[in-house]
């Protein structure tokens, strides 16, 4: 997979009721529903798929599982990450062992390297690959936060074109635009000027319920539909607001459900929305139902 594009999903982990398992049936069944949506790219384990409150056994069993089901249905990018070098390098072997197109690695997160480590441990693992390497920029929870200057750097290293930033700020896309990177955002609340800016995709939690608006939004913008584009976003943004201004994957999950996803509730010791916080996320979907 050597052009990585389009809207990707960081799909939901489907656990069954007591959050003791995960529930393989149900997770590929939403995996379905995303795939008849039209998205390009499925992607497990990542931030929305929960991977910190997952087993390594879960992790390597649920981009086993993903990468088969698709099928060649739409690329698949398994989120690899892990705090030590070696860890990374055996689960990024077992994802492209079992057919993943790509990879997506945070850097070393809680106490990790300074920035010689971290261009170090990303040299590994894209000597270690032999399919692209999506850097991940989440700072808020990493502690770590990959600059265009160090994405410049990483751009140097064989097997890096990619990058998701997730830091919600539109100045900073168009910084990372300037590297000649190609550039996901991964900030909700700003996907639609991100797009418009030269994005190449999205890696979009909210895709877990807006599949099929996320699609059409992105299909709008790479054919130069900007107004049509521009009204469908002023149904979407009210939803893309609260899910970054709550706890997220509760957001995210509870807002598929009200939808009619079969995503269940997060894994404790992550708790549902409040009853006032679900009735205010219910009013930012009703723009769209």
């Amino acid at each position: 997979m050597s052009n990585l594009s389009g809207v990707c999903v960081p799909v939901c982990t489907v656990f069954d009721d007591n959050g003791a398992q995960v529930n393989e049936t149900r997770y590929l069944a939403h995996v379905d529903r995303m795939l008849e949506s039209g998205v390009d790219i499925i992607l497990p384990c990542g931030g929305t798929g929960e991977f910190a409150y997952l087993s390594r056994e879960e992790k390597r069993r649920l981009i086993e599982i993903t990468a088969k089901h698709v099928d060649g249905r739409a690329a698949v990018i398994a989120q690899t990450s892990a705090i030590y070098l070696e860890d990374t390098l055996a689960t990024t072997r077992h994802a492209i062992d079992h057919g993943a197109d790509a990879v997506m690695v945070l850097p070393p997160y809680f106490e990790g390297p300074d920035e010689r480590g971290v261009i170090s441990h990303y040299e590994a693992v894209a000597k270690a690959s032999s399919v692209p390497v999506m850097v991940y920029n989440i700072p808020v929870h990493s502690g770590f936060d990959v600059t265009p200057a160090l994405f410049k750097k990483l751009l140097e290293i064989d097997g890096i074109d990619y990058i998701k930033d997730s830091t919600g700020d539109l100045i900073r896309i168009q910084e990372l635009l300037q590297t000649g990177g190609k550039i996901f955002n991964g900030g909700d609340p700003i996907t639609f000027p991100a797009l418009v800016a030269g994005c190449v995709g999205c890696v979009w939690g909210s895709v877990n319920f807006l599949p099929d608006e996320s699609v059409t939004l992105y299909r709008l913008v790479s054919s130069g539909q900007l107004n049509e584009a521009a009204s469908l976003w002023r149904k979407l943004v009210d939803s893309q607001l609260f899910v970054w201004s709550h706890q997220y994957n509760a957001s995210v999950k509870a807002a598929a459900r009200h939808r009619g996803f079969d995503v269940g509730n997060c894994r404790l010791p992550v708790l549902p929305l409040s009853e006032a916080d679900l009735s205010a996320l219910h009013t930012s979907l009703a723009s769209i139902n």
